[in-house]
């Protein structure tokens, strides 16, 4: 299901929940702990649950927003201060950098931004320094927020939602990361049920969101949650944000993939989505695509037109085939 429909699952009673097992941060004067980078669906599983199990961690940011637990409401806990999990970074490599570039050039000023997760959306940030007053309502951020945030790029001003103030549902990065969202009200980490609400999302004006794919065929279908019949991840929130964006005056979503997968030897943009895949975004909801070889607009496109442009940012070397596919199996002169 959608991200944005967890809470309701918990809240209605339909998924019960009978032991949250949680991480917070130290307890203040005042008995409150932090649920920290991670409020998503975990704030509505301890509301509901019949018994919370907490890992207090002292290294753990006290966050702003829906964070905060009494320690009244914890039935068993244990103090361990241990570091939070942190990807390791890994070098930009040059498509990155590339679909970042031209995933830049589509943000203008004043937008506001949802980012996915994963090293294109930070090497698309990394190509913003140029921007103004942009804004960030986001189911989740990384450390390409804080440079932009720190350096006036993001003063999130153009925002109706919570404005002059960046909102999430969490984060992972770095140590940087942490202590950049540590007691600090500026970020706001909010119950998903309302971060990700497409009727929230379209509140604000020019909706940017930006995610990616592990599939696109040739019609706009998107996969973004399996290899065939193997499950990669959760739906999770794309299409929440599709539909803000959609709906937000001035808005526009962008889907975001190198252009092959497995060292270059295998296509991401087919004629047909491999057996067992998931559509998660249907190809009436996109409106870009982008590879490093260029981008690609769905928007109210007819079939062959969107066949003849997703060829045109498709890996040369899968091109012909991929035209040869089309002409054949769809009867489309491309």
């Amino acid at each position: 299901m959608f991200l944005s429909e967890i809470p309701k699952e918990f809240r209605s009673g339909h998924q019960q929940v009978d032991t949250a097992l949680i991480q917070v941060s130290s307890p203040d004067q005042h008995g409150n702990c932090s649920l920290g980078i991670s409020v998503e669906a975990t704030r509505a599983a301890c509301d509901v649950a019949g018994k919370i199990i907490a890992h207090v961690n002292p290294s753990m940011p006290r966050t702003h927003g829906d964070s905060f637990i009494t320690i009244r409401d914890i039935d068993y806990a244990y103090m361990d201060d241990r570091p939070l999990i942190s990807p390791e970074a890994k070098p930009e490599s040059d498509v990155e950098r590339r679909i970042g570039e031209i995933v830049a050039e589509q943000v203008n000023d004043g937008d506001c931004l949802q980012m996915g997760i994963g090293a294109i959306p930070n090497a698309a940030l990394a190509c913003m320094g140029d921007k103004r007053h942009l804004g960030v309502h986001t189911e989740m951020f990384s450390d390409g927020v804080v440079g932009l945030i720190e350096s006036g790029v993001i003063d999130n001003s153009n925002k109706k939602v919570s404005r002059g103030r960046t909102v999430t549902g969490f984060a992972m990065g770095s140590e940087q990361l942490y202590r950049f969202v540590n007691d600090n009200p500026d970020v706001v980490f909010l119950d998903i049920e309302f971060v990700n609400n497409p009727v929230v999302i379209t509140k604000n004006p020019q909706v940017t969101s930006i995610n990616s794919a592990i599939q696109i065929d040739l019609s706009g279908q998107v996969c973004a949650d399996s290899m065939g019949h193997k499950i990669y991840s959760g739906v999770g929130g794309q299409v929440d944000f599709l539909l803000g964006a959609t709906f937000s005056e001035h808005g526009k979503s962008i889907i975001a993939l190198p252009s092959t997968a497995k060292k270059g030897s295998l296509s991401r943009l087919v004629l047909a989505l491999e057996r067992g895949a998931g559509v998660v975004t249907t190809r009436a909801q996109v409106d870009y695509v982008v590879t490093e070889w260029g981008i690609a607009e769905l928007r109210g496109r007819s079939l062959a037109e969107r066949v003849r442009d997703l060829i045109n940012i498709a890996h040369p070397d899968f091109r012909e085939e991929l035209a040869r596919e089309a002409r054949d199996s769809l009867r489309l002169a491309v």
